[in-house]
């Protein structure tokens, strides 16, 4: 690493300071762009979930004053669940961050810029570059995420830096990119409407994805829906087949399939001779999971297990996998990813309409954080260890190479207990709430208050991590600024900014900019004048990876083609024709990602969860999404009046009638959950959906991951939030 240049912010205190922050109108911060007429409409991407659901933003005077879903984009089809209808709600909240905050004090932006820069420094300078980390988010546009990755680890020379990503998708990205030689999700929404069978596994789309679920409805082929889950959620409800597996047992399951279908000879051997490797050994293994020890193991029938197997051989070639957080967060992860992967390897359902080993992601620009954040991979997929990687990248963004960190940022889990270690002494959190999201939540939020410096930059003032914090730096939201988005199926979309931001809050990417030039730092990021700058900044950085997208033609393009899925390169440019290329799949040519153009079986053994139950914790607590109106911590749903009439007011409980009559709880009753950890109180809800000896809980309440036992995926580094160990008491 390039040793930063010994200096006090005072030396960087120039004309370009003060005007940034005195005067942000010359820059057009904080203002709507002039090309936005009033009276007018214009289009944009949902900031919420991965589904990326297109929009139309109606304007008055230029400022956005309604929304409806748009009926052209190829996403969500003029449809649009609670969250977007209310997507504009969240800008008005009277706890939006205005200014910044130093010790819960207003400033003004220069003296909170200098404190940022100068407590930073001083970190760095005193005890190396890996005393400072940033944690991220999905939630942001990627040209910003970009940004902040290049100067937290360009700029200022930090080593690490991960995002909430982790808490949701890193368990796909570590599978596909073992299995298929890149993170690669092969499929395209119309998937859903071209399959004979569809296999949710740990997924419920019906309330976490509902436009999905609408693109499953529309689906002609009255096709098997198969759900595999402990709880009867929603999605389970509307199956045509449902196995309620014992929790983290899904392992097994799926190991138990393929030796069902290798038994009965559904097979696609033509496809494993010529596109896989490593078939025989995983042959081999698999034998040991006979219909007997799986039906002990999983808690489902042997004739139900042969019954699943042969749906999926006689909907062969036309069965899709999909799976979501059920599978990511848990302690075998990124095995079992790869088993839903083996499942569609093995039969041939890959790279054809209606099929697809298929990871639903979690936020609106998680695909993009994966790409871009320049966390544990280098910017555009590459490899930080790779020294031609960092060649290649150095010469796309015109910086020296010897910027460039050699090795990779520790993960979420590995940053914060160096935060516990003394290690890192400085964390800076963007648009994340992790003292109500990170798992065993008081263990984080009692490490978050050793720490020399907390910075919290958002939306908001009022969240939990915020108010933890030293410095807040006030943020622009969704709508207040402009950038793109990529969402599940690969489809990169771009939002305008249609309002102005609230008081001096201003966009994640001119905090970046303007933190660039305090730092000292700016000539490195010259060029990174405008999202749409940086965008062109990071078309050359994907120049001949998997996710090329040199042939984009920047944001215009994007506006007028309905987005378009990477890749999308330079060469395939003169074929692309967005009018019959709305929707397009991966590895049609059976050609993968690896050197040897082959995916990979990859498996191991199925191991126990780390927290059983036990005589004082009898139950296994499962958490998840609540309703359509939730998501995550609710800093933003929370605004909206129309989506809280949606939730109940009261966190509930769900509890089998079983349990329920052993322990003399009645429905509607207020009981106590209570863990190693923590305990909190709810309202019991009474229902079969969940199984004797199971319970869950809603991750949205701030309460409910007091309770969760902290356990990572050791592939992902993921958390393991379905399986704690928890009793109920009157």
């Amino acid at each position: 690493m390039m040793k930063l240049p010994a200096m006090t912010f005072r030396e960087w205190d120039g004309p370009l300071t003060s005007d940034l922050v005195r005067e942000p109108a010359k820059f057009g911060l904080g203002q709507v762009p002039t090309h936005l007429m009033p009276d007018a409409t214009t289009k944009a991407i949902c900031g919420f979930c991965s589904t990326g659901c297109g929009l139309k933003i109606h304007l008055k005077d230029g400022a956005a004053i309604n929304l409806t879903p748009d009926p052209d984009y190829p996403v969500n089809l003029g449809t649009a669940c609670p969250k977007g209808w209310e997507a504009l709600s969240a800008l008005d909240a009277p706890d939006r961050a205005r200014m910044p905050l130093l010790h819960g004090k207003e400033v003004d932006w220069d003296t909170a810029l200098r404190y940022f820069c100068d407590k930073m420094r001083e970190i760095i300078d005193q005890h190396g570059p890996e005393a400072a980390a940033y944690l991220s988010t999905g939630q942001i546009m990627f040209e910003e995420m970009a940004f902040l990755g290049a100067l937290a680890k360009f700029g200022m020379g930090m080593i690490h830096g991960d995002g909430n990503t982790r808490q949701c998708m890193a368990t796909a990205v570590a599978a596909y990119k073992e299995s298929f030689g890149f993170d690669a999700p092969p499929f395209a929404y119309s998937d859903f409407e071209e399959s004979d069978v569809l296999l949710f596994i740990g997924a419920n789309p019906c309330i976490a994805h509902p436009i999905m679920w609408q693109r499953v409805l529309r689906n002609k082929r009255k096709p098997e829906i198969i759900v595999v889950d402990p709880r009867t959620t929603e999605t389970a409800m509307a199956a045509t087949q449902h196995y309620a597996i014992k929790p983290k047992s899904d392992l097994t399951l799926l190991y138990g399939i393929a030796h069902l279908i290798i038994r009965d000879g559904g097979l696609d051997t033509a496809f494993i001779e010529e596109h896989t490797s490593g078939f025989d050994e995983f042959m081999l293994f698999v034998a040991a999971f006979h219909p007997n020890r799986v039906a002990d193991e999983t808690g489902i029938s042997v004739h139900r297990l042969v019954h699943l197997a042969q749906t999926i051989i006689h909907g062969t070639p036309r069965v899709s996998l999909w799976w979501t957080m059920g599978v990511n967060q848990g302690h075998q992860a990124t095995r079992t990813a790869q088993a839903i992967i083996n499942l569609a390897l093995m039969t041939g359902n890959i790279g054809k309409p209606g099929t697809g080993a298929n990871s639903i992601t979690g936020q609106c620009n998680a695909m993009g954080s994966r790409l871009f954040s320049n966390t544990t991979n280098l910017l555009g997929g590459h490899d930080f260890r790779n020294p031609r990687h960092r060649e290649k990248v150095a010469d796309a963004i015109g910086i020296p190479v010897e910027r460039i960190p050699d090795r990779p940022s520790l993960a979420y889990d590995q940053i914060i207990k160096a935060a516990d270690a003394g290690t890192v002494k400085a964390l800076w959190f963007i648009a994340t709430n992790p003292s109500h999201s990170w798992i065993d939540q008081n263990e984080i939020n009692r490490i978050l208050d050793k720490l020399d410096f907390v910075v919290v930059q958002d939306m908001y003032c009022s969240t939990e991590t915020a108010k933890r914090a030293h410095l807040v730096l006030p943020a622009a939201g969704w709508g207040e600024k402009e950038g793109c988005f990529i969402n599940s199926e690969r489809r990169i979309g771009y939002s305008p900014k249609v309002r102005r931001a609230p008081g001096q809050a201003l966009a994640d990417f001119h905090i970046f900019r303007l933190i660039s030039h305090y730092w000292g730092c700016d000539d490195l990021f010259r060029g990174w004048s405008s999202p749409e700058a940086v965008f062109r900044v990071l078309q050359r950085c994907t120049e001949g990876q998997p996710c090329d997208i040199t042939g984009i033609d920047g944001h215009e393009m994007l506006q007028k083609s309905g987005g378009v899925q990477w890749p999308l390169s330079r060469e395939q440019r003169p074929k692309f024709d967005v009018s019959v290329s709305k929707e397009r799949r991966l590895f049609t040519d059976g050609k993968f990602y690896t050197p040897d153009q082959r995916a990979k079986f990859i498996f191991d053994e199925p191991q126990a969860p780390p927290e059983q139950c036990s005589n004082d914790y009898p139950l296994i607590l499962m958490t998840g999404r609540g309703t359509s109106a939730q998501w995550h911590t609710e800093t933003r749903t929370s605004k909206s009046a129309v989506l809280a009439k949606m939730i109940p007011e009261e966190l509930m409980l769900d509890l089998n009638p079983l349990d329920a009559s052993r322990l003399g709880v009645r429905d509607g009753m207020q009981v106590r959950v209570i863990s190693k950890r923590a305990e909190l109180t709810a309202k019991a809800r009474l229902t079969t959906c969940v199984s004797p000896g199971e319970v869950f809980l809603p991750m949205h309440d701030s309460r409910v991951n007091q309770l969760t036992h902290a356990s990572y995926d050791p592939q992902s580094r993921q958390p393991s939030y379905k399986h704690s160990a928890v009793r109920v008491e009157k």
